[in-house]
């Protein structure tokens, strides 16, 4: 079930992802404890046990104080999410070298981005639905807008572009996270478990070549993985997927810059090169501004 951020109350929410002074919820502070470290310890709790395994109650263990003591920063557990998923954006670059061109600096950012989720992969839970609006993670949608807008991408492009690289790139840590899962969920191994499948499969659907001759067209052009390579099956797709897919995704964007530019350029040309003709100037603007010229 995804989780959806800023349940909490709006003012005392905002303040605390922006580090504002806001009004505190609990007794006095405590020494040696604040947000911050508060943010760290709750993140390496769902690292470890995900968003199933975090409480106040054993975020303050980690840190070695009582529960009761967290909620002088941190209202509660809703709060404490939206701190989180925000504060796991921190880990980013806020700006990218565009010295090696526009592609190379998308291609960093959404691989960054692809490694922070499939480090903390409690993250892909929180849904768009009810964005967090913390500083961090805009600081993340800055570093990519900054980047197309410097390669001449118009703003309404560019705002689909966005959106569609964050789906692109948390598709692909989801899919990474749930193989990680199912290897470790115990049970035959995955290559047991395909070895069965595939010929059940095949008793079931002796004629599956025929019926579906383009999925074995597809099937038939993976990789075969290294014999001491223990990634998943899935999580190994998954990658190389996110990288061919993107090299696709910035191909075709550049393309279309490429398009806009000649179309630009022959719209320009075909301007300079038409002979003015001042009667026609006055036939278009009408009876009414005849005498203006």
């Amino acid at each position: 079930m995804p989780v959806f951020a800023g349940q909490g109350d709006p003012a005392r929410s905002m303040a605390l992802l922006w580090r504002t002074p806001g009004p505190r919820t609990g007794p006095g502070p405590k020494p040696g404890l604040n947000v911050d470290a508060i943010v760290a310890a709750a993140i390496a709790v769902a690292d470890s046990e995900g968003l199933a395994g975090l409480s106040m109650r054993a975020v303050a263990e980690r840190l070695g104080v009582t529960a009761m003591a967290l909620y002088t920063y941190v209202p509660g557990k809703d709060e404490l999410v939206d701190l989180m998923y925000d504060g796991a954006h921190a880990e980013l670059p806020v700006r990218y070298d565009l010295g090696e061109g526009w592609r190379a600096a998308v291609t960093s950012w959404a691989t960054d981005l692809l490694g922070c989720y499939v480090r903390h992969p409690w993250a892909l839970r929180v849904s768009f639905a009810r964005p967090v609006l913390g500083p961090n993670e805009q600081a993340v949608v800055e570093a990519l807008a900054r980047v197309l807008r410097q390669a001449g991408l118009p703003a309404a492009v560019a705002r689909r572009v966005v959106s569609l690289l964050f789906y692109v790139v948390r598709g692909t840590a989801q899919a990474v996270a749930e193989s990680r899962l199912a290897a470790a969920a115990g049970g035959p191994s995955e290559q047991a478990w395909w070895a069965g499948r595939v010929a059940a499969l095949r008793q079931v659907a002796p004629d599956f070549a025929r019926r579906f001759p383009d999925s074995v067209w597809l099937a038939g052009t993976g990789t075969t993985p290294r014999r001491d390579d223990p990634t998943p099956y899935l999580e190994r797709e998954a990658m190389e997927a996110f990288t061919v897919g993107l090299t696709v995704l910035l191909d075709g964007i550049q393309a279309a810059m490429e398009a806009g530019r000649r179309q630009h350029e022959a719209d320009r040309t075909h301007h300079e090169r038409e002979p003015h003709d001042p009667a026609s100037s006055i036939q278009r603007s009408g009876p009414g501004r005849a005498r203006s010229l």
